[in-house]
């Protein structure tokens, strides 16, 4: 895997930011759960979707994830036959949208033969992130724990029984997906077992992937068989106590600049390599350690992450399964717990799925069971892959962003020729000969194994979408290494590139050349939109992305104290763009031709991209209240019928705008039409974007901080009159936690992590006193648009008390 000291420095860095005291208790342990199993009717059940690819619905509706950012897995707690459904990040194959698509791994079925259970639940804690399976059957209970180690990067299960000698079954494998859907995505595989082990391997020949996944079972009592090779019989069991079953896996990927500058699939990876003695080395560890160590270690790991944060929406936790709320939901008997129990769980989906040393979560996470998953689980760069971060870093999770680092860096190289390849087709009077002194760029198709340029449905902006990341880490954590060594460098590259794509026009007005905005189709005369996107010049999307690069990169250059000659380009350029228009139906334009609103595009479209620049940009801000009502008329008229995750975005936006009405209306038609009973949300099909996203929403519903201030409560809905939130983060490295009543703030406190001034405006409460942790008074300044500013000094945690 890549290496860089410098991840290891910020990890350091953010695991002792995470230890402060918490000044409210944290709400009661919060669990997905069900008294029924999964059912698993099979592939050929439900829909069909993604060009015609079979589509499990019952996977994606009911089965539980577990994962540690290499791979996840799909759990059916059934008592017949148990499902474990295995998928691993890098396991691609040639796919749609560019080489390299993600596929199902493994499949693990445990022959338990146990019908009409007693007294059944299955429960995905999200507290430890264990799943439990309990039941009763012909007088015995059974209990199941499942859990996915990152720090050991296995898999483990255990089953135990409450009488000796009440534990058999059968456990069998399966290569699945071996013909694929033609013959550039078949693979080959087999299945070895002996001593208690099973080993399921192959190779993908057209990417040279050679994978691996090995299952050990271990019981305590009773006795152990092992079939022949390729038998369908596999691994027996009878009469155990107790019984843990160990999981790992990987292939000979390994992420590195290579797989991205080297065109031929064949040649991406090194066929000789074999997973075999890694996995088998992780699998002996764990063995070794066995399984109450296994889980300790675990849950210290992920309870660092996932404990920084809390909020608590409702005073009352339903007795009800998760399916059921979510139905009662569905039929209008909302309740704040479901709203605040999906805020939990897009919390783990991130932990879960991004980890430092794995590839980012993708548009699946880390869960896929498709032989080829739908747009190739890729990482979409005109929206996609960035909802999945907004809420690391006002959710207190900023190390989940490190995978997507890594990944940068690696296909770095290679966006450089992107971008110049891009300038030499479409503006070659700007082009540099030297290929690495046009910047670098990105397009939408991204994945683990290619990435590529910007243009077709999406225009360059792409690149200052990604790099907005990259400045919100430097923002949220204040690492100054990080920005000296990594952002930086990327803020001035996408801004050479973009420089590069502008072009005077007759006003005097700089455009980006070709431009267009995010998977707009062209539409006749007739209102029929046809298979063409819609490319022009300066569209919002992209202005507005250079606009937000210089902005950034003029900051972060200030606070480097850099000099060059290129930014006072940046300096001349940044006032020539004329980033923001309205049109005559009040509406912030999409395209600066558009007069008024509809008038090109889909006026429900999906995607808003124009409001980017709302959100996650700060150009439309509360300075500029024209600017606020002219995006709100263009969310009125996009209405909420639409997917997950541009739901999502409306959400984000109108917390901006703080409509916090709009914001929790977003919200709630999500849960309500693109929710699934496991809780996993979908565009349709499941895509993790929405669950992640929402995790953004939230935060920024109870805190903002993108106009040089805290605020706290901007957007609180009438739903969530009474609460609390803990942890939550606010740029700067503050770290703010909060009780309110009747919608009336009762106690604050803040923790800083890295010092400075603290500003926050509180407009309906005056601040009466402010102390640190030694009960000492802390001068503060109040200021005009009631903003209250004191000094602060790093690891120093300040309570403010209020004037009643």
């Amino acid at each position: 895997m890549f290496k860089n000291l410098f991840f290891s420095a910020v990890l350091f860095l953010l695991q002792a930011a995470a230890a402060y005291a918490q000044p409210f208790d944290l709400p009661p342990a919060h669990e997905i759960w069900d008294n029924k199993p999964a059912p698993n009717r099979g592939s050929d059940y439900g829909q069909v979707v993604s060009r015609g690819y079979p589509f499990d619905a019952d996977w994606e509706s009911h089965s539980y994830p577990i994962g540690n950012g290499y791979m996840g897995a799909s759990i059916f707690g059934r008592t017949d036959v148990e499902r474990i459904q295995i998928a691993e990040k890098t396991m691609g194959i040639a796919a749609p949208y560019g080489s390299g698509g993600i596929t199902g791994l493994s499949e693990l079925y445990l022959d338990f033969h146990h019908y009409n259970p007693e007294h059944y639940k299955r429960a995905l804690h999200l507290n430890d992130a264990i799943m439990h399976v309990e039941y009763r059957h012909n007088g015995v209970k059974y209990s199941r724990e499942y859990f996915a180690s990152y720090p050991h990067n296995v898999m483990a299960v255990k089953l135990s029984a409450d009488k000796n000698g009440s534990i058999s079954f059968t456990l069998r494998g399966e290569n699945p997906h071996l013909r694929g859907i033609n013959e550039m995505n078949a693979r080959t595989g087999e299945i070895r077992t002996k001593d208690g082990l099973m080993v399921l391997s192959g190779t993908v020949p057209p990417l040279s992937l050679n994978y691996e996944t090995q299952v050990k079972v271990i019981p305590e009592g009773g006795q152990l068989f092992s079939a022949d090779d390729n038998s369908q019989s596999g691994i027996r069991v009878e009469n155990a106590n107790s019984v843990v079953i160990l999981i790992a896996a990987g292939t000979n990927f390994e992420l590195s600049s290579h797989i991205y500058l080297e065109k031929a699939l064949d040649k991406k990876l090194n066929p000789k390599k074999f997973p075999h003695d890694a996995v088998s080395k992780r699998m002996e560890t764990a063995a070794m350690l066995g399984f109450e160590q296994l889980r300790k270690v675990h849950t210290a790991d992920y309870q660092k992450i996932f404990d920084r944060t809390a909020i608590h929406l409702s005073a009352e936790i339903p007795q009800l399964p998760t399916s059921t709320l979510l139905e009662n939901y569905k039929k209008g008997n909302t309740h704040p717990y479901l709203e605040e129990l999906m805020f939990y769980f897009g919390r783990y989906l991130l932990i879960s799925s991004s980890r430092k040393g794995t590839l980012p979560a993708n548009l699946q996470g880390v869960w896929t069971h498709y032989a080829v998953t739908p747009w190739s689980g890729g990482y979409w760069h005109n929206i996609n892959v960035q909802m999945n971060y907004w809420g690391a870093f006002s959710a207190n999770m900023a190390e989940t962003f490190i995978p997507y680092l890594e990944y940068f860096q690696a296909y770095l190289p290679q966006a450089r020729k992107v971008a110049t390849d891009f300038i030499r087709k479409y503006n070659p009077q700007h082009l540099n000969q030297d290929e690495n002194a046009n910047g670098w760029a990105i397009g939408t198709g991204a994945n683990a194994y290619s990435i590529p340029s910007p243009g077709g449905h999406s225009g360059p902006g792409t690149g200052g979408f990604t790099t907005k990341l990259l400045w919100d880490y430097y923002e949220f954590t204040k690492d100054t290494h990080f920005l000296r060594t990594i952002a930086y460098p990327a803020l001035f590259e996408m801004g050479v590139f973009l420089s590069k794509t502008l072009v005077p026009s007759e006003n005097g007005v700089l455009l980006v050349s070709p431009s267009a905005s995010p998977e707009i189709r062209v539409r006749d005369s007739l209102g029929r939109f046809s298979g063409d996107y819609y490319v022009t010049i300066g569209t919002t999307f992209d202005q507005a992305f250079v606009w937000e690069t210089y902005n950034d990169l003029l900051k972060a250059a200030t606070i480097l104290q850099k000099e060059d000659p290129f930014l006072n380009v940046v300096k001349k350029q940044i006032t020539q763009l004329d980033p923001i228009k309205i049109g005559a139906s009040g509406q912030i334009k999409e395209f600066r031709e558009e007069n008024s609103y509809g008038e090109i595009g889909d006026p429900r479209h999906r995607h808003i991209s124009h409001l980017c620049a709302l959100y996650p940009g700060t150009l439309i801000n509360a300075s500029r209240p024209d600017w606020m009502q002219a995006a709100r008329f263009v969310l009125d008229q996009r209405g909420n019928k639409t997917t997950g995750w541009a739901l999502m975005h409306r959400m984000n936006t109108r917390a901006r705008l703080k409509d916090a009405e709009q914001a929790w209306e977003a919200y709630s038609v999500l849960i309500k039409e693109r929710t699934l009973p496991n809780l996993w949300a979908t565009h349709p099909p499941f895509q993790i974007d929405a669950n992640l996203g929402l995790v953004a929403g939230v935060a920024e519903m109870l805190l903002q901080s993108h106009e040089n201030y805290i605020e706290i409560l901007p957007a609180l809905p009438a739903a969530w009159k009474t609460g609390n939130f803990q942890g939550l983060v606010a740029r700067g490295n503050f770290e703010v936690s909060a009780q309110w009543q009747n919608s009336m703030l009762s106690m604050v406190t803040v923790i800083s992590n890295m010092g400075g001034i603290c500003s926050i405006r509180l407009d309906h409460e005056k601040v009466g006193l402010i102390k640190d942790t030694a009960g000492n008074k802390v001068e503060f300044t109040e200021y005009e648009n009631n903003i209250v500013r004191f000094h602060t000094i790093a690891g120093g945690n300040y309570s403010i008390e209020f004037v009643r």
